[in-house]
């Protein structure tokens, strides 16, 4: 099972939060959004599939595909019984264990400083960001 969110670069695009990445469906972002690499997204946590929202509260592991310009990076994490996952702006992936109503998935292995920087380069100079969200067993 797959799921593809589309957004958008910006050039106030920094990644340099050091637990989270964000992507938002709000059309702006200034300079303290240090986690949001995408603006202007397609979809948001409410617009999931129930599958995969059923997936991810089972606490099972995805893999998060970031690609913008030809050049992607991935990362892994784990859903969490706790997520609500209907928030219909924004989604947040965590290193941490927190969640909230916000978060798609915690113990991600990476952050947006941990992303690819050329990846991070395509998404400032306003690029489309395609973000895949892959279930890595059957639900």
């Amino acid at each position: 099972m797959e799921f593809c969110i589309l957004s958008h670069g910006h050039p106030n695009v920094s990644a340099t939060h050091k637990s989270t990445i964000e992507i938002t469906c709000e059309g702006f972002l200034n300079t303290t959004g240090d986690c949001i690499i995408g603006i202007r997204a397609d979809k948001s946590l409410k617009d999931l599939p129930v599958g995969l929202k059923d997936f991810l509260r089972r606490g099972k592991k995805v893999r998060v595909t970031f690609e913008c310009g030809g050049i992607k990076d991935s990362l892994m994490a784990r859903g969490d019984p706790r997520l609500t996952l209907d928030d219909p702006k924004s989604l947040i992936i965590r290193k941490s264990d927190y969640a909230c109503g916000r978060t798609l998935c915690v113990r991600a292995d990476k952050a947006a400083i941990d992303l690819d920087r050329k990846l991070i380069e395509n998404i400032k100079e306003g690029g489309a960001l395609k973000m895949i969200i892959e279930a890595l067993s059957a639900p």
